[in-house]
């Protein structure tokens, strides 16, 4: 039985900017809530490339895991995940090479294919890119070879980099990314917070096919999810409904930043929009510390997964901490394996 407790925990940020506030200020409470996560005992706190959202503002990844890095003395702070599409491949190594030199052995870099935005902006980042989503494969692949050991015969090197053998994730909403985890022989985290339809088909696929390698000799892989606990079921089910505007927005294509909860979404939202939400929030476990223990004992059973991912989009930071603080004693807390 995969229970909770042999299980280590760690948190997606967004850098969420919530109505009222600046991305000065965002920045400033994910500081807080990392280091509140880092005292709680929590494995990662990581941070998602997002762009054109006004609710988010991770965009620039590196310089905030920088700073939050800064900030903090244990927890490993890193990026879930870079859309490395967005990006040469050798940029990335050196950022990600320059944060591990000054925070060594505290930096993860997670690797996503999507674009984490809409297609406009897409164009806007990419357009003095050659590559497409198709490359993905070979970046992720020349992106390991820049972090890898130091060869002083390569025409390009990743100075600072080179050596610093960052730990790579894959990350996936679909079954590609799994393939090419079990395929590189890398952990895999799967996007199930906003993306369910596939989770236990990809993570199948994930531990049937996967290759041991010098990274990995064996699969490892985490799954996000919502989490939003509280003292009671009630409070829970208020402070959640936050969140619910959030993918509301998303639907719309109405987006803005995240709203104070209301005390129902009943005429909020049509049905056919909460039954939208309601798909996409499928692995939302809202209620009590007991009602969330039950709900993720259950999630980690049916998956097999070897270590959880919370995300927790809630409006005032002190009940954001107090979600931190209710989560982490259900978990094995401190470092994990990978």
């Amino acid at each position: 039985m995969n229970n909770l407790s042999n299980l280590p925990v760690s948190v997606l940020d967004l850098a969420t900017i919530v109505e009222g506030e600046t991305a000065a200020g965002a920045f400033r409470r994910g500081l807080a809530l990392a280091q509140a996560a880092e005292r709680l005992g929590y494995t990662r706190y990581w941070f998602a490339e997002h762009h054109n959202m006004e609710s988010v503002a991770s965009a620039a990844t590196a310089v905030l895991i920088g700073y939050v890095a800064g900030g903090t003395k244990s927890i490993r702070v890193g990026a879930g995940g870079i859309m490395l599409p967005n990006h040469a491949p050798l940029i990335i190594a050196e950022q990600f090479g320059t944060l591990a030199s000054l925070y060594p052995n505290r930096i993860d870099l997670g690797l996503g294919r999507a674009p984490g935005t809409d297609p406009v902006t897409s164009w806007a980042l990419r357009r003095s890119l050659k590559n497409d989503v198709d490359e993905f494969p070979n970046d992720v692949v020349e992106l390991l070879t820049y972090l890898g050991p130091r060869d002083p015969d390569a025409r390009v090197r990743a100075i600072p980099g080179e050596g610093t053998e960052v730990p790579v994730w894959l990350l996936g909403s679909s079954t590609y990314g799994a393939q090419l985890a079990a395929m590189l022989g890398l952990p895999f985290a799967f996007a199930s917070h906003f993306a369910p339809t596939h989770l236990h088909e990809a993570l199948d696929i994930y531990h049937s096919q996967f290759k041991p390698s010098r990274y990995l000799q064996q699969p490892y892989s985490m799954a996000c999810v919502n989490v939003v606990a509280a003292d009671s079921d009630e409070e829970a089910a208020f402070l959640a409904t936050s969140f619910y505007q959030v993918i509301l927005g998303m639907i719309r294509n109405k987006r803005r930043p995240l709203q104070p909860p209301v005390p129902t979404m009943d005429g909020l939202w049509t049905e056919p929009e909460k039954a939208a939400v309601q798909h996409m929030l499928q692995y939302a476990f809202v209620g009590s510390a007991n009602t969330v223990k039950e709900g993720l004992q259950a999630f980690v059973q049916s998956t097999g997964i070897s270590e959880l991912m919370i995300t927790s989009h809630l409006f005032d930071l002190d009940a954001k901490i107090r979600c931190y603080e209710m989560v982490a004693p259900l978990f094995k807390t401190g470092a994990a394996n990978v």
